[in-house]
């Protein structure tokens, strides 16, 4: 894995240490790569959905 060095709010900081601290992630770094995982896939959903749109439309 690399290791990525970011700035983020304070209070996302605090959100993320929430999520931590119930034990719905073990960490903080666990947290953000789940989020990031997550943005990932949903932006593949939009651009599948767009490309199933223009498919659709041509017909």
């Amino acid at each position: 894995m690399e290791r990525v060095t970011l700035r983020i709010p304070k209070q996302q900081v605090e959100e993320v240490e929430r999520l931590v601290d119930s034990g719905e992630f073990p960490n903080r770094s666990e947290a953000i790569r789940s989020a990031v995982r997550e943005m990932i896939n949903d932006q593949e959903e939009c651009r599948q959905h767009e490309t199933n749109e223009r498919g659709l439309a041509k017909v």
